[in-house]
């Protein structure tokens, strides 16, 4: 679709526990992104809690909606598309965020296009970066999703490599929360990190045979959760604040060196001198920072989205649903949520 009109998208985010809702102009600008959101509620319960985060979109999604249009001084007669996200998430959450987009397009007869929500992240660069084009590496890390992706073009991706089975960001939280964080703990146990000694722990990188490019974080987990289980044992199930912090860097550094070494490997063989981060993980600075400078040492351009765009936020299912609509490509209202929807080649 070619117009030199500029091109408003309003986007919708509901995969987990944040309510969120965006207008943004012609993929990049964004024009308002309001975000409710529920970690002080379901810290309470040390995770989220499924039933809880659809009620309470139900409950703020036209509050927020109200809000996105307000702050962008703009009509919904103004907005050429509505994208929305319908996997993969929590199901009663999707369906919130899903059916709110679908009577709004019937309503107003504003096409709508739904949005793989991992794709939503890889989108998240081309707010900040407005500098950014296809093609370039995309290290995807986050709660659900570790990913290594050569980004084509805007509507088209190749897989290299995926977790055999936890997600970097769930590894993170499971240990953490073994260490005694409260949720969301990913963020204290950097900080915990921070104060760490280096030599204290040796932890294994895991590695896939025949699958470079693959992650596996399970036995990291296991191996670590013994670790501290066995020192609370000889302690009277206690563990001092010195060697939380000892075990946090530890964890970190192997996390670090699987997502660092497989990306910086995967442009070199593919000779593409661009990587980009993206995800809620991607807010941690040791890893976003390490990666960086492996990238400053390869002569390799690095990108990553400002720290509110790297969590859950409609702006980057916007900005998806930028390149969705000047492609044509808009869904059918019969589109239905999918929690397990896969993030797989797309050409």
């Amino acid at each position: 679709m070619k117009t030199n009109k500029d091109i408003l998208i309003l986007g919708i985010e509901s995969s987990c526990d944040e309510t969120s809702i965006s207008i943004v102009k012609n993929g990049r600008d964004v024009l308002s992104n309001v975000t409710n959101s529920q970690i002080d509620i379901h810290k309470l319960y040390g995770g989220v809690v499924p039933e809880i985060a659809s009620r309470n979109h139900i409950i703020n999604i036209d509050f927020v909606y109200q809000n996105a249009l307000s702050k962008a001084n703009i009509s919904i007669k103004d907005i050429n598309a509505i994208a929305v996200t319908y996997g993969p998430g929590l199901i009663g959450s999707l369906l919130v965020g899903l059916s709110f987009a679908k009577g709004l397009s019937i309503a107003t007869k504003i096409p709508f296009i739904g949005i793989n929500h991992i794709e939503g992240h890889i989108a998240s660069n081309y707010i900040t970066n407005t500098d950014l084009q296809p093609p370039f590496i995309a290290l995807i890390v986050s709660g659900g999703h570790t990913n290594l992706v050569h980004v084509i073009n805007y509507n088209s991706f190749k897989i290299y490599g995926s977790t055999h089975d936890d997600a970097c960001g769930e590894a993170y939280d499971k240990i953490a929360r073994v260490l005694g964080f409260e949720y969301p703990g990913g963020p204290k146990l950097e900080k915990a990190a921070l104060n760490g000694i280096n030599g204290k722990f040796s932890f294994p990188r895991g590695e896939i045979k025949n699958s470079p490019y693959d992650f596996t974080y399970s036995g990291l987990k296991s191996h670590v959760i013994n670790v501290i289980h066995n020192i609370k044992q000889k302690n009277n199930y206690s563990i001092d604040n010195q060697t939380i912090n000892d075990i946090a860097l530890e964890f970190e550094n192997s996390i670090i060196d699987s997502l660092v070494n497989r990306t910086i490997n995967l442009s070199k063989e593919l000779n593409i001198n661009k990587v980009a981060i993206c995800g809620g993980v991607s807010a941690n600075n040791a890893i976003k920072n390490s990666l960086k400078n492996e990238c400053l040492n390869n002569n390799i351009s690095f990108f990553s989205p400002d720290i509110k765009y790297c969590t859950d936020n409609a702006a980057m299912i916007a900005s998806a649903g930028y390149y969705e609509y000047i492609n044509e490509n808009f869904s059918s209202l019969d589109l239905n949520a999918d929690a397990n929807l896969e993030f797989k080649d797309k050409e």
